[in-house]
């Protein structure tokens, strides 16, 4: 059957391809000769069909030579240099390398961008690559030949189009047409607010003028629609067909989570991967099969004859195939679909208990010990309750439990009113603990909206609520509402502080669990922090010494009156005094003066003013998704950090503690740390014996809030045991800030640490939660972040046995005696963790 005579059919797994160590991040097809993936694991693979099975593929090659994870690929045909072929690669250590297939070596390596390489193309002879840096460059025969920043922020993916033209993607949330170096077309659209496909036809054939242009999401991923035009998949859900003369000719909605890939096929097929787990076939922009993964979908294409590959989180390649020669035997088919049923059971909870871990029936052949005591136990998929009748000496059945967290055996009641759930929600920077209530019945973003103006909060925070209580509430099919828009920002999801949500749950759940978000310190006082600058820029000013200069320098001149004695006499008085000064001179035949006058520490009037315009800007945060640093505004602040004493550096600090929260402030900050570890520098100087409280609480503060940007989550891990040494003195201090801000790190670390399977770095953070939590007698805040700490690295990380070499049980025992509430449920949360094998 050719390419061009497929009809739609059921896709079904081929195969599946093991060997990569983590998540598979990309996919390049190699023509006819196979299959190219990169991952997470620093590896490319190449795939090439099984001699011995037609429906199957072998890794014959590993190309080993990247630092970091591998993400964009692209493919050589076989010529002359490149006989069998070679691949291109990008990372995320900034890299580009070209590899000779045959020998299965590195044979260029291309170095030019300042941040993780998204996208490769090959242009001709020449590639062309795509940077988080904003630039695209081109390169020929190993050498750069021109770059260009094409964008204002991250540029997430690159594709030729059989014309010629470049398209690239950005996280400014706009599409670009290339030709050469010049932009033809700028294409914007992925707002998250269409209408269904079919209506969106109807009304684009009445008017074709039609748009939506509402502040869009991040285009995430690019694709050629033969024949038709540009493939765009976003942040947003969606997925997009563009004409190149920027008309939107189809909408893909269906997605439930962030849309990474998309790739077309001839036959008119459309397939794409999202964060959802689904990789979903569309046809005539209608989504006609979802193939469901146990894990993320990171990229999907097409081969040749029709069948797609996908990569997974689980580091598994799958090829799917209409084909029924080709399908996978019935043996490998009821394998895979186990292998799904576990996954989901996996996540599947009863009563805030994994599925999982309930015991068998078997359990049930062990006596009660009291009339009246329930066991759960597993049945098939579900957990079923059991109680104990002591007079008849057996267990009887309860029924069913539902799938926690919804579990109903028993409500929660919040002001005298009973719901399904009462959700606690962090605000942090030291705000008490809110309540969120929750009833299945509800419109959740009626719930977020109403919960938001009852507490004051901003409304840039619906969706991440949304999100969160869809999550928690197994609402998963809940449709998404596409119309919000932020009536401040103008966004559907614009974020400038981070919630931090924990689960609370009625029956044998875990009430705090950290699940997702990190805690950052978002409040300044900007006036205070441009007022203490300016008296410490005026004591500066003062401190210079023009007088006594100009009385040294004349006294030097020997007048004639000068005894030999008087002036030796005068040369060691000033000697001392240029001592006490921080001054210095040498006598060469003459005397020479070198002074270094704290005048010129000072800052000039064009950079008080620029200091303003900097507070301007982050001032305004309904325009943090618009507004921009200059590199020098970045520069000024590191200026005065390096050159300003130690004493007076917390404001300056305290600005760039909030400069951090700025997008772009953190994205230009970012370029010159990867230069020169500035922010290293800072925390040395800040933290070096004896610190200044000021010093160490602004810059405490300012390394939590890194943890808002991902881009800084290399950094952090690189760093992390030179940052818990340098702040390890805060827990001693009295002052409570200090106290509360180090727990915030150690929390935020903890969530870091288990996604990125850290065990090592668990472990440490792990100690300093439980150094924080023994502390009884500490601020309560700061104890319980601690406690949350030591929970979620139990329950989702790789220490719980460490934890329970540590006697994490006897510090469950204490908090769970506490007279504070919150305190108290956490620490029976964990000894109820303790207890479990």
């Amino acid at each position: 059957m050719s390419s061009m005579e497929i009809d739609f059919k059921q896709y079904q797994l081929r195969c599946q391809l093991r060997g990569h160590e983590d998540d598979v991040r990309g996919i390049c097809v190699c023509g006819s000769e196979g299959i190219a993936t990169s991952s997470r694991d620093r590896t490319v693979r190449f795939w090439s069909l099984d001699s011995s099975d037609k429906r199957k593929y072998v890794s014959s090659k590993m190309l080993l030579g990247h630092s970091s994870f591998v993400g964009p690929l692209a493919w050589i045909a076989p010529d002359e240099e490149f006989p069998e072929g070679g691949i291109v690669s990008g990372g995320m250590d900034t890299m580009v390398f070209v590899w000779d297939l045959r020998t299965g070596e590195k044979v260029q390596s291309l170095k030019g961008h300042q941040l993780q390489v998204t996208g490769v193309v090959l242009d001709g002879g020449d590639i062309i690559s795509s940077s988080v840096d904003c630039t695209l460059r081109r390169w020929r025969k190993g050498q750069p030949v021109e770059s260009w920043e094409a964008h204002k922020s991250a540029i997430q993916a690159v594709i030729k189009l059989p014309s010629g033209e470049l398209v690239s993607g950005s996280t400014d949330t706009t599409l670009k047409l290339w030709r050469g170096k010049t932009c033809l077309h700028t294409f914007s659209g992925h707002t998250g607010k269409y209408p269904a496909p079919q209506i969106y036809h109807a009304l684009f054939l009445l008017d074709s003028t039609l748009t939506f242009v509402d502040c869009a999401d991040t285009v995430r991923g690019l694709g050629v629609m033969h024949g038709l035009g540009i493939l765009s998949a976003s942040h947003d859900g969606s997925i997009m067909l563009w004409a190149q003369s920027g008309e939107v000719l189809m909408v893909m909605v269906g997605h439930t989570s962030i849309v990474y890939s998309v790739d077309a096929h001839v036959s008119g097929l459309i397939v794409s991967g999202s964060e959802d787990r689904f990789a979903k076939i569309w046809k005539d922009g209608v989504c006609v099969q979802s193939l469901e993964h146990p894990g993320c979908i990171w990229d999907a294409k097409f081969l040749e004859n029709g069948d797609i590959v996908t990569a997974c989180s689980d580091g598994v390649v799958r090829i799917w195939t209409v084909d029924q020669e080709n399908i996978a035997d019935p043996v490998e088919l009821e394998a895979y679909a186990s292998e799904l049923s576990e996954y989901k059971l996996s996540r599947k909870s009863v009563g805030g208990l994994k599925l999982v871990d309930l015991p068998g029936l078997e359990a049930l052949q062990i006596p009660g010990t009291s009339d009246g005591q329930t066991k759960i136990v597993r049945e098939g998929d579900n957990g079923v309750a059991y109680s104990w009748n002591m007079r008849e000496q057996k267990w009887d059945k309860i029924g069913e439990v539902v799938d926690g967290p919804d579990d109903s055996m028993k409500r929660s009641v919040l002001d005298g009113v009973q719901y399904d759930y009462v959700f606690d929600v962090d605000i942090g920077d030291g705000e008490p603990i809110r309540k969120l209530p929750y009833n299945r019945s509800d419109n959740p973003y009626d719930t977020a909206d109403k919960w938001l103006l009852k507490e004051n909060l901003p409304l840039s925070y619906r969706q991440q609520i949304v999100e969160f209580i869809l999550q928690n509430t197994g609402q998963k099919d809940f449709n998404i509402d596409p119309t919000f828009r932020d009536p401040y920002t103008g966004c559907e999801y614009n974020m400038f502080s981070v919630l931090t949500f924990a689960v609370g749950s009625p029956l044998y759940s875990y009430s705090y669990w950290l699940l997702r978000g990190m805690l950052v310190f978002d409040a300044a006082q900007f006036d205070g922090i441009l007022k203490k600058i300016s008296e410490f820029n005026n004591t500066l000013l003062a401190d210079s010494l023009p007088n006594i200069l100009y009385a040294l320098t004349y006294l030097l001149g020997f007048p004639a009156w000068f005894t030999l004695a008087a002036t030796c006499y005068t040369i060691i008085i000033l000697l001392h005094l240029c001592g006490s000064l921080g001054l210095s001179f040498s006598y060469n035949g003459s005397i020479d003066i070198l002074v270094k006058e704290k005048k010129d520490l000072s800052l000039t009037e064009p950079e008080i003013s620029r200091l303003g315009a900097i507070v301007k800007i982050l001032k305004d945060t309904s325009h943090y998704h618009t507004s921009r640093f200059a590199d020098v505004d970045i520069a000024l602040l590191l200026k005065l950090l390096k050159s300003w004493p130690v004493a007076m550096i917390f404001p300056v600090i305290d600005m760039l503690r909030m400069t951090i929260l700025h997008p772009d402030g953190a994205t230009v900050l970012l370029r010159h740390v990867e230069v020169n570890d500035v922010v290293m520098e800072m925390i040395m100087k800040a933290t070096t014996d004896p610190a200044l409280p000021a010093n160490l609480l602004t810059s405490i503060r300012a390394v939590t809030n890194f943890f808002k940007n991902s881009s800084y989550y290399g950094w952090l891990q690189k760093h992390r045991s030179d940052i818990l040494d340098a702040f390890s003195s805060c827990l001693a201090s009295p002052n409570k800030n200090l106290q509360l801000a180090y727990s915030t790190l150690i929390l935020n670390y903890a969530v870091l640490l288990i996604e990125k399977k850290d065990e090592e770095g668990q472990s440490h953070v792990l100690s300093a939660a439980l150094e924080i939590a023994e502390q009884e007698t500490l601020e309560i805040d700061s104890r319980f972040r601690a406690l949350v700490a030591i929970g979620s690295l139990m329950l989702e990380g790789l220490v719980k046995k460490l934890a329970m070499d540590f006697d994490v049980g006897n510090i469950a025992k204490a908090a769970k005696a506490s007279k504070e509430a919150k305190i108290a449920e956490i620490g029976a949360d964990i000894e109820l963790l303790t207890k479990q094998s």
